[in-house]
Formats: structure tokens, sequence, C-alpha cells
């Protein structure tokens, strides 16, 4: 089997099993609001190193758990603008520090067939963080399951690609859960976005308001206004994923979406530039 190799391993993230399991122990011992969802079916994560959002990522994967295990993980993701085409990996495996985790080979087929895709292959892809920084905690909690990765644009198509996934998963007999992968409000002299200076007036109108409008819009549920909102407000950098994700949600039975975690770089990391960070279990 072809294998796509981990391009962030080693720098975002450890590339040893060791050392990830170090790391993963740590996160879950951090005082991390527990999702009071009773049978979640995915959620929202951000993509940073580890070292500034790793935490927030691998408790929304490990709050998963409390379900029973998934055949295949859809996760959507990707660095993409509203008139970018859609990308899925629809055969061969992606390495981690835990193992190679396969692709989902006939759901990602079927998807093929109904939407136009650009095909990813391990050789042949676009080098994107979205969707690697969450596999080695996928791999870790979930040893079996299978992934289709999907990159999908801030646009409303997008949405019925989230349905699909659940309408040809079921008919296959897969149970699947969701991960959306963004990062929230890039703001600073280092993305080109200061509207409201700098300093402590700036972070503040981005903990509490910027970013809150983005978060209050996911946990609302609503996957056509978290599209709007973060195009008119620069608040997500990955609308589409964490919109088509809530679809998919949704289409699977989840009525409510839960906040667990919020932070920003600057919490690690303080200066004029900075990036806001969220889990959200649904």
């Amino acid at each position: 089997m072809i294998i796509r190799k981990a391009n962030f391993a080693g720098s975002w993230y450890p590339d040893n099993a060791r050392e990830c399991e170090r790391e993963i122990n740590s996160f879950l011992s951090e005082k991390i609001k527990a999702s009071s969802i009773e049978n979640p079916v995915g959620g929202i994560v951000p993509h940073a190193g580890w070292y500034f959002s790793g935490s927030i990522a691998c408790n929304v994967i490990h709050s998963l758990k409390k379900n029973s295990p998934p055949d295949v993980f859809v996760i959507f993701g990707m660095h993409l603008h509203s008139n970018s085409p859609c990308y899925i990996m629809k055969e061969g495996a992606w390495e981690t520090p835990f193992g190679e985790i396969q692709i989902e080979k006939a759901l990602a087929e079927e998807l093929t067939d109904r939407f136009s895709f650009n095909i990813e292959t391990p050789d042949n892809f676009t080098q994107d963080n979205t969707i690697e920084l969450q596999l080695p905690f996928v791999k870790y909690f979930f040893d079996d399951v299978k992934i289709v990765p999907i990159g999908v644009p801030p646009a409303k198509d997008s949405l019925k690609i989230g349905k699909a996934v659940v309408e040809i998963g079921s008919k296959l007999g897969l149970r699947i859960n969701i991960l959306g992968s963004t990062d929230l409000t890039h703001y600073g002299p280092n993305y080109g976005f200061i509207p409201k200076g700098t300093g402590q007036a700036a972070l503040d109108w981005v903990r509490n308001e910027n970013d809150r409008q983005v978060i209050d819009t996911m946990t609302a549920m609503e996957p056509e206004r978290v599209i709007t909102e973060a195009l008119s407000k620069q608040n997500a950098c990955c609308a589409g994923a964490s919109a088509t994700a809530i679809a998919a949600a949704k289409e699977l039975g989840a009525e409510r979406a839960e906040e667990i975690a919020y932070a920003t770089s600057y919490d690690k990391s303080p200066g004029d530039s900075f990036v806001g960070y969220t889990g959200i279990v649904f």
C-alpha cells in the first residue's frame, strides 16, 4: 500500500510514538471542560502546532470515545478560498507516528462519483497542516479506524458533501465520526489584519467579539451562517471545513454543539500577532 508521508511530524508535533504519547497524556491531564454530550458524533478542532493548540484538538477527539468507536473518521480541512476546488484522497494510507491510517476507499469512491474533486494521492498532494495535525490523535484513540480526508472551500455547495458523506456511509453500513479543522481570527501585522490596532484592546476584541461571534454561530449549528460570518469578519481560516462538519453532524442526528475550550497563541507566545482556537463537540 502506498503511504502518504507525514510532512509536519518532527516540527509541528513529535515524529515518534513515545513523544506523541507523552504529549497526549499531558494534554489529557489539563483542566479542559469535559463534554456533557452523551452520544457525540464529531467536533471542530484547531490545527496549529501541538504546542499552541494540540491540547484542544486532543481533548475534542478524546471526548468522542464516549460513544461506540466509528469505522471511519471523515475529516474536513484545508486552507481554501470560496472559488477553490474540493480535494480528496481516495485510496492508500497516511503515515502517523503510531502507524499508518488507511483510507476508507468505498466511501471515498462514491463521493468522487457524485462530486467534482481534485484527487490527491500519497505522492501528489497539496502540503497542508489542517488534517495531518489531527491524525496522531485519531490513530492513538481509535487504532483500527479508517479516514476520508476532504478539503472543502467556504461555499454553500460544500455542505452538500457533508450531507452526502452521511447518506453514503449509512448505505455502506459505516459508523462515521466527523471532524472539521479550523483556526479562528489571524490577527496582527503578520497576517495583515489589524482593524483594532495593537495591544490589549485588540486582544480583547479578538477574544470577546470577533472569535466569539463565529464560535456562537458554530455552536448554534448554523453552517451557512458560519461561512458568511467568516468571510465577512475573517474569524475562521477554514470556514468551509467547520461548516461542512456541522452539516454532516446534523445529518447524523446531532442536535447540540458544545464549546469545551478556547485559547489564543498569545497565551503561549505574547505578541502583536496571534491566532484564536476553539474546540467544539457535537
